[in-house]
């Protein structure tokens, strides 16, 4: 048993009989496996002393026993850690930031409570699923299209809050940033709304996420100042018409007038979520093994730490036919006005010499399965899947795959000078690095989920049997995040191992972001139960010792 740090296992014990009381024997998981099914599967600390672990996990199907469950912790001073479906991988997973914490496990608090398909809205449980919303949605005829992430096995209340991302229009896209007002168990188990959801008798729960007053609702994202139990979403009207077309261009500089150009079309709100490919890229490999291709003399370039240099990459690419970039656009709306709006981005695109067009895929929604299947990438029309998450499987650009990954993924500015110096920075250090693990190189691609920035994202490649494989990684990504944050570049999301590492990357003024975070964390939560150490954020009973 993994006994919380600072809590005797008297205490500790009594407390797990509180729980049992509340939820029933049946949802109280003290046996072994049983707990080892919320370890995170791609810890780079997998097996080792320092891996985060829980001690127990509970798995209420209320509000009400969600409250109980908080406030019998409280007695105990037991350390909880929410999950809605777990599901987090490459981000940690269902792992606490703190070993020996409970875990609070809401997939059984899976409600699909309402969707308005007149004024496009839904607000469901933590443990309803994209497949379950999607199905919920296609069962009733609903007008609505969601907006999903890579997994279509996640949460949207769990996503959000992690400050996931998706594909379509940039303000769906934005998780978080698309929900509106939600339900909290604050850590003294009191019961908290937001927005208008905060006002007895109101309709507006998912229509005005402000309301009156100062607003809270980001305290509750990636952090822990209480349990969500209840979210609102903003959803897309299902358009008549989806189009999605590539735009292909030769010279690696062309990056730089092609984002220009795709920011100016996105910007006007002409398209959706634009999708950078680079046929030599290892990462757009592990994506689409269907579509891009890899060759000895490829597979070569790219083994180099920090891959080979442009000149060979832009010789590679001409000599097979290839383009150095592509972007595919998905336009949303009436087939006329879709049509009309790829005919303008032509033009916008037309004065890069070499440049060349191709339309991929155009349809009627909604569509029957038979379509639907045929499709490229379903979430592009918010149709949740798992075909991308198999990064990493077996392929021919991954001919020895690990078992599984953590995810690099800083912040970079919306530019293609930016992109490029991302280039020089990360290929630089993985050559001082030795870094052969991850696949970084001029070919990596600008990752446009978040409207108005890019991430950097590449993975760091898991073994559960080589442990010296581990350990190197994670010493990478701690360094990789340090050079990151010298160019004012950091993540925005990691899993708990590095949260803390990531907090004080947000530094200005003597870390006053973080300092200001305990303050609020020490008032709401005295005793320290809700998930201590959620990003970056320690109760007072452990930043000092228990």
């Amino acid at each position: 048993m993994n006994y919380p740090e600072g809590v005797s296992p008297q205490d500790f014990n009594s407390a797990l009989e509180a729980f049992r009381r509340i939820v029933g024997d049946d949802k109280l998981f003290t046996e072994e496996g049983d707990v080892a099914l919320y370890r995170d599967a791609y810890s780079p600390k997998w097996g080792e002393p320092e891996e985060l672990v829980a001690s127990a996990a509970v798995a209420p199907t209320t509000v009400e026993q969600v409250q109980a469950i908080v406030k019998a912790a409280n007695r105990f001073k037991v350390p909880l850690y929410a999950i809605s479906t777990g599901k987090n991988l490459g981000y940690g997973g269902s792992a606490p930031n703190m070993t020996g914490s409970v875990i609070v496990d809401l997939k059984l608090m899976n409600k699909v409570l309402e969707v308005d398909d007149k004024r496009n809205f839904c607000i469901v449980e933590p443990g309803v699923s994209y497949f379950d919303l999607y199905t919920y949605i296609q069962e009733r005829g609903l007008n609505v299209m969601m907006d999903v992430p890579d997994p279509g096995w996640g949460s949207p209340l769990g996503n959000a809050l992690d400050h996931g991302v998706g594909y379509t229009w940039g303000n769906y896209r934005d998780h978080f940033g698309s929900h509106c007002g939600m339900e909290v168990v604050l850590p003294n188990g009191e019961l908290l709304r937001t927005g208008m959801a905060a006002v007895p008798g109101a309709e507006t729960w998912g229509e005005n996420k402000y309301g009156f007053g100062a607003y809270v609702d980001g305290l509750f994202a990636q952090s822990n100042f209480g349990i969500v139990t209840k979210m609102g979403f903003w959803m897309m009207p299902q358009p008549e018409h989806f189009l999605s077309c590539m735009v292909k261009v030769p010279k690696y500089r062309d990056l730089i007038p092609l984002i220009d150009t795709v920011n100016y079309l996105e910007d006007q709100g002409l398209i959706g979520h634009p999708r950078y490919s680079c046929p030599m890229d290892a990462l757009c490999m592990m994506w689409e093994p269907e579509v891009y291709k890899p060759t000895p003399e490829l597979m070569k370039l790219n083994n180099q730490p920090g891959g080979a240099s442009v000149a060979e990459y832009e010789d590679y690419a001409a000599r097979q036919g290839l383009e150095y970039w592509n972007v595919t656009l998905n336009f949303y709306g009436p087939k006329k006005t879709v049509y009309a709006n790829w005919e303008y981005a032509q033009d916008k695109f037309a004065g890069i010499k070499g440049v060349k067009f191709e339309e991929l895929e155009s349809y009627g929604l909604p569509m029957n399965k038979a379509t639907a299947e045929k499709l490229r990438h379903k979430v592009a029309v918010g149709i949740p899947n798992m075909s991308i998450f198999s990064i990493g499987a077996r392929s021919e650009a991954v001919p020895d795959p690990g078992d599984g990954h953590a995810w690099f993924a800083p912040i970079l500015p919306r530019s293609g000078e930016a992109f490029i110096k991302g280039h020089e920075v990360f290929c630089q250090a993985a050559k001082q690095l030795n870094l052969t693990g991850a696949p970084i190189a001029p070919t990596n691609v600008p990752q446009t989920w978040q409207y108005r920035t890019y991430i950097y994202l590449f993975p760091f490649f898991i073994s559960r049997s080589n442990k010296e494989v581990n350990k190197q990684a994670y010493e990478q990504f701690i360094q990789l995040v340090k050079i990151g944050a010298d160019q004012g570049w950091t993540e925005y999301r990691t899993a708990p191992l590095f949260q803390d590492l990531v907090a004080s990357t947000y530094s200005f003024n003597d870390n006053a972001l973080l300092r200001f975070q305990n303050q609020l964390k020490d008032a709401v939560d005295p005793n320290g139960i809700i998930a201590p150490g959620r990003g970056g954020i320690w109760p007072k009973r452990y930043r000092e010792g228990v």
